[in-house]
């Protein structure tokens, strides 16, 4: 079994694969889409991944750099091209109370890259023994749940954008125990996200020449710089500047005391970043009509994970929301994942400045965009036609996704 799992994954990032559809586009104008699609990512990945630090309880960079490297292994070796992983909000907060353990003392941050690692051993053995093909057990009920109860989360995060920098409660949804912005300010915020979704709406029929959430993105930037405008951007959150990340061995004590910290926090890890990855990977393919992979999902995030572990990253898993923007852009191949992956990193070394001035009204208008289009608005109009049974699985899944988390769900 071991052997021909092996032997699959083998098969399938082989490079007469890669010269195919999965890793090179088939035409100039696609790849161009496919690196703008990147670009998208790579914008809409930086807040996401300080934001997510914080509430681990690790530094901006931690988060970044998982983003980076879980980015950039995926993509080359994911089983779902055009899926976008990183550092998530659903690890993070299994993550923070490893961080804040009493048994850890300051080391916190130490174990939480030993468990990284571990974590990344356990869905390695996932993919081995092909753990993935149970997720096509989970019934269309449960899916159509997932799918809404996420866009909720999502639009929920964004929330905190319309709070002053810092007050939001970072274990929140976005809504929690912060400060809202108050007159002029919130006035522009609300303008300017809506002009970036009424760019992302509009443009397409337009033109197909730049993908709308960077020209929405773009356009609502250039607009506050250029005219100086007061409103919360990147750069309020943290600084995103640093250099490469640095090869390190976590420095806890390599014993059985540690094992027992760790595991149970690296388990959870596991099992929460493949039943997302799993669930995003049929998302993406019910859009982009590719079937399969799963096994090769677990093997690449497995990966992707005892590497960033070893490098000072908070371990990730596949990022819902920067995934449908990279579809929603034209990503279809993995060079729009690793391009994303490798501007995040020139972004960290070169492009701190910039992507600092960046307003976070036209992130919250993206990322508003995605939740329109990610949420399952027939099942709305199905539900007095279906079995009750099935309708109340619906809403069920919904409200725990929305109240606990995605795995709980």
């Amino acid at each position: 079994m071991i052997k021909s799992a092996f032997s699959a994954f083998a098969e399938r990032t082989s490079m007469a694969k890669w010269a195919g559809s999965d890793f090179a586009p088939r035409s100039p104008a696609q790849f161009k889409t496919e690196i703008l699609a990147g670009l998208t990512v790579a914008l809409a990945l930086v807040p996401e991944a300080v934001a997510f630090a914080f509430v681990a309880g690790v530094t901006p960079l931690s988060g970044l750099y998982a983003a980076f490297i879980v980015c950039l292994i995926t993509a080359l070796f994911g089983g779902r091209p055009g899926m976008i992983s990183g550092a998530t909000g659903a690890l993070a907060v299994v993550a923070v109370g490893l961080v804040h353990d009493p048994r850890v003392g300051d080391m916190g941050p130490q174990y939480l890259f030993a468990a990284v690692v571990l974590m990344g051993l356990i869905q390695l053995v996932a993919g081995v023994f092909r753990l993935g093909k149970f997720i096509r057990l989970v019934p269309t009920p449960v899916m159509l749940g997932f799918v809404n109860g996420l866009a909720v989360v999502i639009f929920l995060a964004q929330l905190g954008q319309f709070q002053v920098p810092g007050s939001a409660d970072p274990s929140g949804h976005g809504f929690a125990n912060g400060e809202w912005l108050q007159g002029t300010q919130l006035y522009l915020m609300l303008a300017l996200t809506a002009l970036t979704m009424l760019i992302i709406w509009r443009l397409p029929k337009l033109t197909k020449v730049v993908p709308a959430p960077l020209a929405g993105i773009g356009v609502v930037a250039a607009i506050v710089i250029g005219f100086g405008l007061d409103v919360p951007n990147v750069g309020d959150m943290a600084s995103v500047k640093g250099g490469l990340p640095q090869f390190a061995v976590p420095m806890v004590p390599f014993n059985l005391e540690t094992l027992r910290i760790i595991f149970p926090y690296a388990f959870i890890m596991a099992s929460v970043g493949l039943i997302e990855s799993l669930l995003t990977l049929n998302l993406v393919g019910e859009i982009t009509g590719r079937k399969g992979g799963a096994s090769q999902e677990c093997l690449a995030q497995g990966g992707a994970n005892v590497v960033t572990g070893f490098f000072g990253g908070m371990g990730g898993c596949a990022m819902i929301g920067q995934s449908m923007i990279n579809v929603k852009s034209g990503g279809r191949t993995r060079v729009s994942g690793i391009t994303a992956a490798l501007l995040l990193i020139v972004f960290i070394l070169v492009g701190s400045g910039l992507i600092e001035m960046i307003p976070l009204a036209a992130l919250a208008g993206v990322m508003f965009m995605v939740v329109i289009g990610t949420f399952a608005w027939q099942s709305l109009r199905i539900m007095r036609r279906i079995p009750k049974m099935d309708a109340f699985v619906i809403i069920l899944v919904t409200v725990a996704t929305v109240a606990y988390d995605l795995a709980t769900a």
